[in-house]
């Protein structure tokens, strides 16, 4: 079972979302970081709404 979600902040470069959401699914912070960037590219902003989103919600 993976570990539950939270907010790195201590590993994180803005809010530690992209470091939380790494840390629960195993993966490298900087490959969610870099899609959340071409997501906020194509997506026009939504993805930063999502993110600022994550951010409020979690923890």
């Amino acid at each position: 079972m993976p570990p539950p979600f939270h907010l790195d902040r201590a590993n994180g470069k803005l809010l530690g979302v992209c470091a939380g959401i790494a840390n629960r699914f195993g993966w490298d912070p900087l490959l969610v970081r870099v899609a959340f960037v071409i997501g906020a590219l194509a997506g026009f902003g939504s993805a930063i709404i999502v993110y600022i989103a994550i951010a409020l919600i979690a923890d």
